[in-house]
C-alpha cells in the first residue's frame, strides 16, 4: 500500500468510525464537518489540541480548540503558531460551509490537497513545510479573497486556474521554488490589490499583470525578463530588484513549462549548489509542437519499457526475498555495496596515521583510491524495510507480546508506557518541547529520580504504516549502535498505536542552535572546538558506513541532527531511522541546502551523506546557515556561494565566522577548506569515504601551527 492509498484508507476508517457513531457522537455539529475534522486530526498526527478526538465528537458544542462555528456548521479553523506537524487531510474538501482555514507558521508537510472546500474565503498555509505543486483545483474557489502559501517548499509552475477568482484580493506565493511563466488567467484577478511573487524562479514577462488594480506588487529575486510594462511602474508599492530585466521586447513564452516533464510537471532541478539561475531559450512554436509530439511518443515508449522492466525486477525481488532465512546475507535490493568497499576497519581499531601522506589533500578525482558507492531503488512504503548496507533479516528473539505492549529480550532497552511518558513530559507540554523534525516532535522528560531524557514522538503519517513487529525490529537495530558519538537509545514505547523513542538527553541542544541561535554557546565555539566537532561527527558517520553491522546510511545528516552534550561533545541523532522518513524527505533535504546533486535522480548513496557532512563543515567554518533566504540571492545556498572561495586564501579568510576573531592559523584554515572541497564535489564517486575524512581531521588536530 502506497502513501496515497494509506491516506485514503485512513480517511475511510475515520469516516466509518464516525458514521457508526452518529447517534451518540455528532450531537449538534453537521456530521460531514465532524468526519472532515476527524480526518484532519488524523492527518496532522493527533496533536495535543483541546477537545479534538479521532472519531465523532461535537466540535461546535464542545468548543474544540481553534474551531469556529456558525450554528451547526464549522465556519473556520484557526491554529496558526500551534506547533502542528503531519500533513493536510485529502478529505479537507468535505467541510460543508467552512470559510476560513488558518494553519500558518506550523511544521505541516506533504502536499496541498487536490480538493479544497469550495466555500473558502481565506486560506492561510504560509510558513510551513509544504512540498509538491499548487493544485489546479484552485479554480473552484470562486469566493476566495485571501490566499497565502508563502514560505514553503512548493515547486512547479503556477497553475492556470484564476479564471473564476475574481474576488481574490490578496495573493502571496513568495519564498517558494515556483518556476515558469505567469499564467494568462492572472489577468482575470479583477479585485487583486496585493500580489507577492518574490523569491521564486519565475520566468517570462509581466504583461499579464499590467491591467490589474494592484497597490502592492513584489516580484523581487526571480528570473523575469523583458521590459517592465509602464503601467506597473505607477503601482504605489512596486518592488522588482533581482531580475534580469532589459529594454528589449521579448515575446511571451508558450503556456508550457520549459523544463523537462516527468510523471508530474516539475520545475528545473534544484541541485546542491542552489537552483540554476540561467534561463533556457524557447524554441519557435511550430518546432515546439513537433518536438512535444515526438517527445511524448518516445517518452510513452520508454515508460512502457520501464514499467515492464520494473515489473520483472519486482517479481524476481519478491521471489528471492521469500527464500531469505534469518541471518542470511544477500545483496539488498534497496542498497548494494560494491565489493571494493568491504575493507572497513573493525570497531575496536583506530585509524593509523599515514606518515607518508603529503600535507596537501587531493583536489581532483580520487581515482587512485577505492571509493564506495551504493545504488538505490526507491523502496515501496509497504512493507517497510530497514535501510542498511547489507540485507539482514532481524527479528528480536524472543518476542513477547501482551495486550499493552511488546518487549524484547536482547540487552533490552526499557519499555515505557504512554501514561509514564505523559507524566514525565507533563502531558507533552509546550514547556517541554525541545524541537521538531521530519519524523515528529522531541520532548524533554524528567524521571522521578531527576534524570533527564529526550522523547521522540513519531507523528508523520508514514510511521503509522509500520506494524508493531516492524517497529520493534527497528528498535533492536538502533540498539546495536554503540558509539560515543551517536546518541544512545534508552527505551521505547509501543502502545495504543503510539510509537516513541526515548534517548539520552543532551544538555546543550543542537549544533544548528549553537551556530545560529544560542549566542552563549556560540561564543564557546573556538576554532579548536569546531575542528573537534567535525572530527567527532565524522567518526559517527564512519561507524555507520564502515563498522557497524549491517552498514547504515543516515540520509538526514545536518546540523539540526547533531546534538551537543555538557562538554560540547558531538552526539549524532536519528541514526538508523532513515526508513521512517516521509516520501517528501528528498525535496525537503534539497530545499534545506544539505542535499547532494544526485538526489535529483532519486539516488542516495553513502557519498550523499559525505556531501551533507561537507555542508555541516561549511556551517562550522562560516557560521552561516546551509540555506538562508534572508541573504542576497547569490548567497542563499551556502555551498553555491562558498565553493568558489575555498581555494582563494584571501576570500577564504573573509568568509570565516567573524566570532572566531581570526584565532586560527592560515595553515589549519586551508586544510579545513581542502576537506570541505573534497566532500562537496558534484560527482559522488569523487568524494572520499568517511574513514579518509577522519584521518584528515585527526591529522589536523595533531598539526602544529
Amino acid at each position: 500500500m502506497g502513501n496515497s492509498e494509506f491516506k485514503i484508507y485512513m480517511v475511510a476508517v475515520v469516516g466509518l468510525l464516525s458514521v457508526s457513531s452518529i447517534p451518540n457522537c455528532f450531537g449538534f455539529t453537521d456530521p460531514s464537518d465532524v468526519i472532515a475534522i476527524n480526518s484532519l486530526y488524523a492527518a496532522l498526527g493527533f496533536p495535543p489540541l483541546l477537545g479534538w478526538i479521532l472519531a465523532g465528537g461535537d466540535p461546535c458544542s464542545e468548543g474544540w480548540q481553534g474551531v469556529q462555528c456558525v450554528n451547526s456548521n464549522i465556519s473556520g479553523i484557526v491554529l496558526n503558531n500551534a506547533s502542528l506537524g503531519g500533513e493536510l487531510s485529502e478529505n479537507l474538501g468535505a467541510f460543508a460551509s467552512i470559510i476560513q482555514i488558518d494553519l500558518s507558521n506550523n511544521h505541516i508537510g506533504g502536499s496541498i490537497p487536490t480538493y479544497l472546500p469550495p466555500t473558502l474565503k481565506t486560506l492561510f498555509l504560509s510558513g510551513n513545510e509544504l512540498t509538491g505543486s499548487i493544485p489546479e483545483s484552485l479554480s473552484v474557489l470562486a469566493q476566495l479573497t485571501d490566499l497565502s502559501l508563502n514560505n514553503n517548499h512548493l515547486r512547479g509552475v503556477i497553475p492556470d486556474s484564476f479564471q473564476q477568482l475574481t474576488a481574490l484580493t490578496n495573493l502571496d506565493l513568495s519564498a517558494n521554488n515556483l518556476s515558469g511563466p505567469l499564467p494568462l488567467s492572472m489577468a482575470n484577478l479583477s479585485s487583486i490589490s496585493t500580489l507577492h511573487l518574490n523569491d521564486n524562479y519565475l520566468t517570462g514577462v509581466l504583461d499579464v499583470l499590467q491591467d490589474l488594480p494592484l497597490i502592492d506588487l513584489d516580484i523581487e529575486n526571480n528570473l523575469f525578463s523583458g521590459p517592465i510594462p509602464p503601467k506597473l511602474l505607477s503601482i504605489p508599492n512596486f518592488r522588482s530588484k533581482g531580475n534580469p530585466f532589459n529594454t528589449t521586447v521579448i515575446s511571451s513564452p508558450p503556456a508550457l513549462s520549459p523544463f523537462p516533464l516527468t510523471f508530474e510537471s516539475q520545475p528545473p532541478s534544484v541541485d546542491a549548489f542552489g537552483p540554476s539561475s540561467s534561463e533556457l531559450p524557447y524554441p519557435s512554436k511550430s518546432r515546439l509542437s513537433k518536438t512535444v509530439v515526438w517527445v511524448a511518443i518516445v517518452g510513452f515508449l520508454i515508460l512502457v519499457l520501464l514499467a515492464l522492466g520494473f515489473y520483472i525486477f519486482v517479481s524476481r525481488w519478491r521471489k528471492e526475498k521469500s527464500t531469505v532465512k534469518v541471518g542470511d546475507h544477500t545483496k539488498n535490493s534497496m542498497l548494494t555495496v560494491s565489493s571494493s568497499y568491504r575493507s572497513h576497519r573493525k570497531e575496536n581499531e583506530t585509524p593509523s596515521n599515514d606518515d607518508e601522506r603529503n600535507d596537501s589533500l587531493p583536489r581532483s578525482k580520487a581515482g587512485e583510491e577505492k571509493t564506495e558507492k551504493i545504488s538505490k531503488n526507491p523502496p515501496p512504503p509497504f512493507p517497510p524495510q530497514l535501510l542498511t548496507g547489507e540485507r539482514t533479516v532481524v527479528k528480536p528473539e524472543p518476542f513477547q507480546t501482551t495486550d499493552q505492549n511488546i518487549s524484547i529480550d536482547i540487552d533490552s532497552p526499557r519499555s515505557f508506557s504512554i501514561s509514564s511518558l505523559q507524566q514525565y513530559t507533563n502531558s507533552f507540554s509546550q514547556e517541554n518541547l525541545i524541537g521538531r523534525g521530519m519524523l515528529g516532535t522531541v520532548y524533554r522528560a524528567q524521571l522521578p529520580n531527576g534524570k533527564l531524557l529526550a522523547v521522540k514522538k513519531l507523528e508523520h503519517a508514514d510511521s503509522r504504516q509500520w506494524s508493531d513487529e516492524d517497529f520493534m525490529s527497528m528498535v533492536s537495530n538502533v540498539l546495536k549502535f554503540q558509539n560515543e558519538n551517536i546518541v544512545g537509545l534508552v527505551g521505547y514505547c509501543c502502545e495504543h498505536g503510539q510509537r516513541l523513542f526515548v534517548y539520552e538527553h543532551c544538555k546543550n541542544g543542537t549544533l544548528h542552535e549553537a551556530l545560529h541561535l544560542d549566542e552563549d554557546i556560540h561564543e564557546k565555539l573556538s576554532w579548536k572546538a569546531r575542528v573537534n566537532m567535525a572530527l567527532q561527527a565524522a567518526k559517527a558517520l564512519e561507524y555507520m558506513h564502515e563498522v557497524c553491522q549491517p552498514l547504515v546510511v543516515h540520509r538526514n545528516f545536518k546540523s539540526a541532527n547533531i546534538l551537543l552534550d555538557e562538554e560540547l561533545n558531538v552526539r549524532v541523532s536519528d541514526c538508523g531511522l532513515a526508513p521512517l522518513l516521509p516520501l517528501s524527505h528528498i525535496s525537503q533535504l534539497q530545499g534545506s541546502g544539505y542535499g547532494a546533486p544526485e538526489l535529483e535522480s532519486g539516488s542516495y548513496t553513502y557519498q550523499s551523506d559525505v556531501y551533507s557532512f561537507g555542508v555541516v563543515m561549511l556551517e562550522l567554518l562560516t557560521g552561516r546557515k546551509a540555506h538562508d533566504r534572508s541573504r542576497a540571492r547569490g548567497e542563499q545556498y551556502l555551498v553555491r556561494w562558498a565553493v568558489p572561495r575555498l581555494h582563494d586564501i584571501e576570500a577564504l579568510s573573509r568568509m570565516v565566522d567573524p566570532s572566531l576573531d581570526a584565532a586560527y592559523s592560515s595553515k589549519s584554515l586551508s586544510r579545513f577548506a581542502d576537506i570541505i572541497s573534497l566532500c562537496v564535489q558534484a560527482e559522488p564517486e569523487f568524494r572520499p569515504p568517511m574513514s579518509e575524512i577522519v584521518q584528515y581531521l585527526e591529522h589536523m588536530t595533531k598539526m602544529k601551527d
